[in-house]
């Protein structure tokens, strides 16, 4: 019998998994629809009372999504209201969904990324991930890693899916 031979683990593949750069702390969506009368309409003397009412020291080291789930028309000042109370708490706050945080976290993470072991490699990049990593993050690492990396691919090593070659 010939020896088994792990083709993979003796090739030069780089992978590039973006689970390893998912910053930690909690996420926190704040829906100010149950801060507006009846759900639709922002009325300034509650909201403001609210606001001054509110306990904004639970949001303390968390990463918070700021949105409004209903139709109503909410004007940017509420927003920015609530922005300059949790400013000295969270970590970093968005206007959007979870999945809007997320990408913003993931933005300046890929815009500093070292590519340079990725330098004329071929490159995967891992595809299954216990952590929410954005499908823009995704996207933005293909695009940093194409001006450097010989090839990528994404998914498993053992089933990939090719995405670029340099010619």
């Amino acid at each position: 019998m010939s020896e088994i031979v792990n083709r993979v683990a003796q090739s030069k593949l780089v992978t590039l998994d973006l689970e390893d750069y998912y910053p930690e702390g909690s996420r926190i969506t704040i829906d100010i629809k149950d801060w507006l009368y009846e759900g639709l309409i922002l009325k300034e003397k509650d909201f403001r009372d609210y606001i001054a009412s509110h306990n904004w020291e639970q949001y303390e080291g968390a990463y918070v999504a700021l949105n409004c789930s209903t139709e109503a028309i909410v004007p940017g000042w509420a927003y920015m209201l609530i922005a300059s109370k949790l400013q000295p708490y969270a970590k970093k706050l968005v206007l959007g969904s979870l999945e809007d945080l997320e990408s913003a976290l993931f933005s300046p993470i890929i815009e500093d990324l070292d590519i340079t072991p990725f330098k004329g490699k071929p490159v995967i990049i891992k595809g299954c991930s216990n952590k929410p990593v954005p499908p823009n993050a995704y996207l933005w690492a293909t695009l940093k890693l194409q001006a450097v990396a010989k090839s990528i691919m994404y998914g498993e090593a053992c089933s990939s899916v090719p995405l670029f070659k340099r010619k």
